[in-house]
């Protein structure tokens, strides 16, 4: 994958450090933003009733789905997603996921976006839109009921990037799969900024697997950045999602520790 590949990535890189220095509070400031304007990028979640998915293979299905569509060749400076997408990634990187089962779920594949299975699992995370333009076969969907019961996945994948859940944090599934969504991108942007691009394409080659897991209390205080994430990225590949807080956490909640691996 060329190099060029990973430029939509650019407006994120800058954002990121910014982001992360605002006092809590303000990362809910949506006073810049026209409510009729607001574009964020669906996700859908298959939770069939009968057989519903392992949580953790829905949350790293999640993730790999997000990047997947950011970094899709028709994301490209030229392609025919590239101005949707890197309109959305200059501003905030909002996600909003979505369940569906049977015929809703297969209703939404015709719809722009990038599919992935992981295990018994499939999202699909969709080309950024306006909510106002979002087409009924995803506006119809449900985003609550997409609780899952915990499972025990085992030990990381070996050479993939894990995303660590805040322990301290109870999230939905689908809000969980919003944060994992943002901490690969973010992961991927830090990549790019370090000019880590055979890294990036190895990782794309795999589909850019991940795992998902949720931290120990002991993880979370030995990987947080607190004060310095620029070291805590250069001495440690850890990278954070610090979320707005509009839904279940409070402004500038850590959610996510993205380490590189």
């Amino acid at each position: 994958m060329p190099d060029t590949a990973f430029d939509v990535l650019d407006p994120l890189i800058a954002r990121y450090a910014s982001w992360l220095a605002l006092p809590g509070a303000a990362t809910a400031d949506t006073s810049d933003e026209d409510p009729d304007n607001v574009v964020l990028m669906p996700v859908v979640l298959r939770i069939e009733r009968r057989e519903p998915p392992d949580r953790t293979a829905l949350l790293e299905a999640a993730a790999s789905a997000a990047l997947a569509v950011c970094l899709d060749e028709r994301c490209k400076p030229g392609g025919e997603w590239h101005e949707a997408m890197s309109t959305w990634i200059a501003g905030r990187i909002r996600k909003v996921a979505r369940r569906a089962r049977g015929a809703h779920w297969d209703a939404v594949q015709a719809l722009p976006g990038r599919t992935v299975q992981v295990g018994n699992a499939e999202v699909r995370a969709f080309l950024p839109m306006r909510v106002a333009d979002m087409p009924k076969e995803l506006s119809r969907l449900q985003i609550s009921g997409s609780e899952l019961d915990a499972d025990e996945p085992g030990p990381p994948l070996p050479g993939a990037p894990v995303l660590w859940l805040n322990p301290h944090v109870p999230m939905s599934a689908g809000k969980s799969a919003a944060q994992v969504g943002h901490a690969t991108m973010i992961l991927a942007a830090l990549l790019h900024g370090e000019g880590m691009h055979a890294d990036l394409a190895r990782w794309a080659a795999t589909g850019f697997r991940c795992s998902v897991r949720q931290a120990t209390p002991d993880t979370w205080t030995r990987l947080h950045p607190r004060d310095n994430p620029e070291q805590a990225w250069r001495e440690s590949g850890v990278g954070m999602v610090r979320d707005a807080g509009f839904t279940e956490v409070d402004p500038g909640t850590v959610t996510v520790l993205a380490q590189w691996r």
